[in-house]
């Protein structure tokens, strides 16, 4: 029966290993213990968005008491008369109908003359390229007075790969509220936009109802890089430790 001894002095040649592990250690249970808060933090987000997108329209709130944090994605009801000769598009994909291929065209902002005052921009939905002209989609073209519900919605930032907007040509990549505003000489218009809900039953362009609530949530796989890793080092680590307290010291080089 073969025993192993534990090499003399070979506890002190861990120790500053053996630390350093210990703080890496620490490291990485900590990424992934706040991965798995970031992950309810998350969840508690898209329910609250769901439940508010999806409960009884209310009235818009007041220009200056608009608070993003609170007031985004509400459901809300608007009346008031389009302004179609300053409709804007912005550049934008929806979903096809076949699945996993999506249609390439614009969305429809159009200001809206509220029946209290001021004015609003609304995304009346998506529209196919071949539909860009207004005369060339005349059925969807809403005139007089009429009552939009939507979703609420701040402007959006502007990614690192999203072009520049051109106003003087008209191209728009994402939803500036006050790009759009300022370009279409609208100083009343609210700092905020309705994304209108979709009408059931009409196959006129644009279509509304395009808004997704679909927010990345990769935050359990994060947690599980991390607690691999973690334990990925637990293991390098423990085999370092018994090669080092059971091995015997390394020979010196012979001298010719």
């Amino acid at each position: 029966m073969t025993t192993t001894t534990i090499r003399a002095g070979a506890w002190r040649d861990l120790l500053a290993p053996g630390l350093a592990a210990l703080v890496a250690l620490a490291i990485l249970l900590g990424l992934g213990t706040w991965q798995l808060e970031r992950k309810g933090e998350k969840e508690a987000l898209i329910a609250r968005i769901l439940a508010r997108s999806k409960a009884e329209p209310q009235p818009l709130p007041a220009p200056g008491a608009w608070d993003p944090a609170r007031d985004e994605f509400r459901h809300v009801r608007v009346s008031g008369t389009y302004l179609n000769d300053k409709e804007t598009l912005v550049h934008g994909l929806a979903a096809g109908e076949t699945p996993g291929r999506a249609l390439q065209g614009y969305y429809v902002v159009t200001p809206l003359a509220r029946q209290d005052g001021g004015i609003v921009l609304v995304n009346r939905g998506f529209t196919p390229t071949e539909l860009k002209r207004p005369e060339d989609r005349r059925s969807g073209l809403v005139e007089g007075p009429t009552t939009v519900t939507g979703i609420l919605r701040a402007s959006e930032a502007r990614a690192m790969f999203v072009p520049a907007p051109d106003p003087a040509r008209g191209e728009w990549f994402n939803r500036d509220i006050a790009g759009i505003s300022a370009a279409r000489g609208l100083t009343e218009a609210a700092p905020f936009l309705v994304e209108a809900d979709a009408n059931p039953g009409s196959q006129a362009w644009p279509r509304g109802g395009q808004l997704r609530v679909d927010l990345p949530n990769n935050h359990m796989q994060y947690a599980f890089t991390w607690f691999g890793i973690a334990a990925c080092l637990i293991g390098v680590f423990s085999v370092f430790a018994w090669r080092r307290l059971h091995e015997g010291p390394q020979p010196e080089p012979a001298h010719r």
